[in-house]
């Protein structure tokens, strides 16, 4: 017969070895869920790059709502931009500003689009589009407010 120490010793074994077991149950639980949280971060940055990508190959101007208007964006320059993907107005501001001999106010631009410039406020909406065109680099803007071409 079996000796009734050796008996208790062998069911406390047993015990520990139930308790151990449950802890790394637990424990590989833990590691499963949090390699499939690794698995689904490894594949954010990859559609947020894909994203970006297509966002910047994209250059053709854009239909936007502003304001309940519908606005067209003006790119920034850049290689293979050219002039063509600007709106129309924004390109004939380019071309007065292009062809002026030295820099120009807006005043002059707006005089050259056929604004009457002595009507208080008329210039007011053209004000904020070369800016912009400088904003987005493809003009000048010196500190003394007048807008030259860049080269």
């Amino acid at each position: 017969m079996t000796d009734p120490t050796v008996l208790e010793r062998i069911a406390t074994r047993r015990s520990e070895l139930d308790g151990l077991e449950e802890q790394l149950a637990k424990h590989l639980e833990e590691v499963h869920a949090e390699r499939d949280e690794l698995v689904v971060a490894e594949k954010v940055p990859a559609r947020l790059s894909e994203k970006v990508a297509a966002a910047q190959a994209s250059t053709a101007p854009v239909s936007a709502q502003v304001g309940g208007r519908r606005a067209l964006p003006v790119p920034h320059r850049a290689p293979g931009v050219d002039k063509g993907a600007l709106p129309p107005e924004y390109q004939r501001i380019l071309a007065v500003v292009q062809q002026a001999a030295g820099p120009v106010m807006t005043r002059h631009v707006g005089e050259a689009l056929g604004l009457d410039t002595e009507v208080r406020g008329a210039l007011e909406p053209l004000r904020g589009k070369p800016t912009k065109l400088a904003d987005r680099g493809r003009l000048r803007k010196p500190p003394d407010g007048k807008f030259t071409a860049r080269l």
